[in-house]
This record gives C-alpha cells, sequence and structure tokens, in this order.
C-alpha cells in the first residue's frame, strides 16, 4: 500500500476525524472510497449519450456516404 500526504485545513481535519469515528472507518479507508467512487463516476460518465446523441444513434446504420459525397454535401451546406 502507498502513502499519500494531504495538506488541510485543521477544522477540516477535525470533521473528517469525527465523521471518521461516526462511522467506524478511518480517514485513510474514507479517501480511497471516495477516489475510488470518483473513478467509477467518470468511467460511467464516458458512456452516457445526451439526449440529442441517444435520438441519433441507429440513424447511419446501412447508410455508406463516400468521401466525395461528404465533401459536396460540405460545399453545399457552407459555400
Amino acid at each position: 500500500m502507498e502513502t499519500l500526504t494531504l495538506h488541510l485545513d485543521e477544522n477540516l481535519v477535525q470533521r473528517a476525524t469525527f465523521y471518521s469515528e461516526k462511522r467506524g472507518k478511518s480517514i485513510s479507508q474514507m479517501v480511497a472510497d471516495y477516489f475510488s467512487l470518483l473513478a467509477e463516476e467518470t468511467s460511467q460518465a464516458a458512456y452516457e449519450c445526451t439526449p440529442v446523441v441517444r435520438s441519433l444513434k441507429g440513424s447511419l446504420e446501412g447508410g455508406q456516404v463516400t468521401e466525395d459525397e461528404y465533401r459536396h454535401h460540405l460545399e453545399e451546406k457552407y459555400l
């Protein structure tokens, strides 16, 4: 196991100590649990789509657009 040193406000350390004693967990375990939770949320957020993206999902299945067709579309749209 690795060691991590945190520099925290004294009041925060006191509150964390009180909270950890109340929960029956060490501060180290609470910090480890918190970072595990953050990593989990970040991993899940990477796979979540916005409502707009969800509505478009599958709309291009089976559609093959060539590079020339795409270029022509962009020229029509922006030129």
